[in-house]
């Protein structure tokens, strides 16, 4: 349990009945260690003291002189590595905006509240606060280059996970998109941010949809294509080559394309991508509406799938903004003749939501993890068992 009198927190704002408001506040959950301030100014002194930084600071977005968003910024050059609460009297999409913003910064958010703050939502927030873990920082996150990774696929270090893909009008499980995972000798299970160069499964995915073929699971399995990949001609023979050796057709095969990551210059991905789509393998945009040329992809290359990326899905159903750009991308691929699959469903809530709307699949943490091989045909026994308990389908 986290020893409250031990927590040391910031509050900044510049209006003085709100300090001691939230002051109180805090006192009254047992948080004393509590250091207010009216003035970005005088709160970054404070942060530049031998004492160092506080784990929490709850920080007003509209202050004069220094307003929040600034103050972010200066956390940022201090590297700053404790937790964020963002307070303002501005609507929720402004908030949403700055929160966005924090994250981009790699500040780690604890969330955001709205004036009047009351007592109750300050106090759920703050119970989800826990102190950061010991071991490396933030900013001590490994990167590795590409001598390093063609080392780790001589050594057999990468392995697939596989993640399901379930249609929400049924529930049946259709598909899986393969994540390729590398396990670190010393680093432990290294996830693909953090590492270059490596978006094809080297067959192993297409020989492992063969294995559960075999044992009478049908599966499309999707995989996520690299820029490297688009830039050689001859990748469309190597993927029709690897088909034919795992014995799958095209058809049983999907290749994501990652939205933002496409060149500028489409001429050689489009040749390859277009060969593909002619030899019926099937094409997938991926994270949808999270680059700056969505629309002229979709006129260009002949996506049979568009996947709406998870920052439009998860709790869409209770944020208008959201399901206003959710229904936007589901109308434009149904009028496109395209499938739709949503990512990131992380609970019921979202799960109903796309029932309502009539999406086609999904795939999220309210479903699966990414799982090794070994453990999709359990799970998938695991699903049936759910879908009918939990009443997931009409």
């Amino acid at each position: 349990m986290t020893n409250n009198l031990a927590v040391r927190i910031v509050l900044l704002d510049d209006e003085p009945f709100m300090l001691k408001l939230i002051g109180h506040m805090l006192e009254n959950l047992g948080f004393t260690a509590v250091s207010p301030y009216s003035s970005g100014v005088a709160a970054l002194a404070a942060l530049d003291a031998p004492s160092g930084q506080p784990e929490l600071i709850l920080l007003d977005l509209n202050m004069p002189e220094m307003d929040g968003i600034e103050f972010v910024r200066h956390l940022v050059q201090r590297n700053y590595a404790g937790s964020l609460v963002l307070i303002s009297g501005e609507d929720e999409r402004m908030l949403q905006a700055a929160s966005k913003l924090v994250q981009a910064h790699k500040v780690k958010l604890l969330g955001h509240l709205q004036k009047p703050v009351s007592a109750g939502a300050l106090a759920a927030l703050l119970a989800q606060w826990t102190p950061p873990a010991s071991g490396r920082s933030r900013a001590a996150k490994a990167a590795y280059g590409a001598d390093t990774v063609r080392a780790a696929i001589a050594n057999g270090e990468l392995v697939n996970y596989y993640q399901p893909k379930v249609a929400v009008a049924d529930g049946r499980v259709v598909g899986v998109e393969t994540l390729v995972r590398w396990r670190h000798p010393t680093d432990g299970l290294v996830f693909p941010d953090q590492f270059i160069g490596v978006a094809e499964a080297h067959g192993e995915a297409l020989a492992q949809t063969r294995v559960w073929r075999d044992a009478g699971i049908a599966l499309r399995v999707a995989v996520n294509l690299s820029m490297d990949s688009l830039a050689t001609l001859d990748f469309a023979d190597h993927v029709v080559a690897a088909s034919v050796e795992a014995g799958l057709a095209s058809a049983e095969i999907v290749l994501e394309v990652t939205e933002s990551r496409l060149m500028a210059d489409l001429r050689v991905p489009l040749e390859i991508l277009t060969r593909l789509r002619l030899k019926r393998f099937r094409l997938s945009i991926d994270d949808f509406g999270t680059g700056h040329s969505s629309l002229a992809q979709l006129r260009d290359i002949p996506f049979d799938e568009l996947k709406i990326d998870r920052s439009f899905v998860h709790g869409a159903y209770a944020d208008p903004t959201l399901r206003a750009i959710f229904e936007a991308n589901l109308n434009l691929a149904r009028q496109l003749g395209i499938e739709v699959v949503a990512e990131g469903v992380e609970d019921r809530n979202d799960w109903d939501f796309l029932g309502s709307k009539g999406c086609d699949l999904t795939q999220g943490y309210f479903i699966a993890r990414p799982m090794p091989a070994a453990e999709l045909p359990g799970w998938i026994d695991i699903w049936k068992t759910r879908l009918r308990d939990e009443a997931l389908v009409l």
